[in-house]
């Protein structure tokens, strides 16, 4: 295990390395279970997908070749959006945990709370349910808004123990991180570096820091993140980069550096939870 990688302790008392591989868009197959080898075996312990990702079977596959203790790893996937409702929930979970070969996943997430459809009240409430029974260690939520939290907290008188989100400079959530930490709620980024069109990674600001801390502009950005707490899942199916991703424990951004950070322009790049109403 990479001792470097500092662990987050959950409001219900479980803990979590604060720092993972996410699966996002990575292929179904060998590219996705290579990936996950080659994290563990550089030190990952985190491990995070969904079941709209389809490669939970996959990453099951890796988890079982790794020899890694099953208690030294933490497992998220999430429900998704079709899945909502509280008589669909545990088939959902039963079949996540039969392709990742687990008896139970250590944090599992609403992935969106479509609020049109109106049903995550009722799925936050089986999720209660489910953890109780210990096929779920935490229970939390992804793309989550205040209002939606604020449902939970009426409706089922439990909030998540975390809220994943997008997050990056440039759209650091500042409100929502803030509501988290008011609420002891761990914000969890995706999207850590930006999209696909790579704007962060090729900003002068950033390239500049990188040049002067000896580091790649990835590295710089995922320390950004590190620093304000939250936890990161940088996606990679590469080996240079997954080995890359990991290695930011031995540097510190000043505190001017960090607030040029803070204080990039930037906007939403996924969809919009507001909206964001498909299954």
């Amino acid at each position: 295990m990479n001792e470097n990688v500092p662990t987050i302790t959950l409001r219900d008392g479980n803990t979590m390395p604060q720092l993972g591989l996410g699966t996002y868009q990575s292929e179904s197959g060998e590219e996705t279970e290579n990936a996950v080898k080659v994290a563990i075996q550089n030190g990952y312990r985190l491990i995070d997908t969904a079941a709209l990702y389809m490669n939970e079977s996959d990453v099951g596959k890796a988890i079982a070749s790794s020899n890694i203790p099953r208690e030294e790893l933490f497992i998220t996937t999430k429900l998704w959006n079709s899945d909502q409702g509280a008589e669909n929930v545990r088939p959902a979970l039963e079949k996540s945990l039969e392709k990742l070969g687990l008896d139970y996943v250590d944090l599992y997430l609403i992935h969106w709370p479509t609020p049109e459809r109106d049903l995550y009240v009722e799925t936050w409430k089986e999720f209660m349910k489910l953890r109780d029974e210990g096929l779920i260690k935490s229970i939390g939520v992804s793309n989550f808004q205040v209002e939606h939290l604020e449902r939970l907290k009426a409706e089922a008188g439990e909030i998540p123990v975390l809220n994943q989100i997008e997050l990056h400079p440039g759209f650091s959530q500042k409100e929502l991180r803030d509501y988290g930490q008011a609420n002891t709620i761990i914000t969890e980024s995706w999207r850590p570096i930006g999209g696909s069109r790579g704007r962060l990674l090729e900003d002068e600001t950033i390239m500049e820091l990188a040049e002067r801390y000896g580091k790649t502009p990835a590295q710089v950005v995922l320390r950004w993140h590190i620093q304000h707490g939250l936890v990161v899942i940088p996606k990679s199916v590469h080996d240079t980069r997954i080995k890359e991703n990991i290695d930011v424990f031995d540097f510190e951004l000043d505190a001017a550096d960090m607030a040029v950070l803070d204080d990039m322009n930037g906007e939403r790049e996924g969809p919009n939870p507001d909206t964001m109403n498909n299954s």
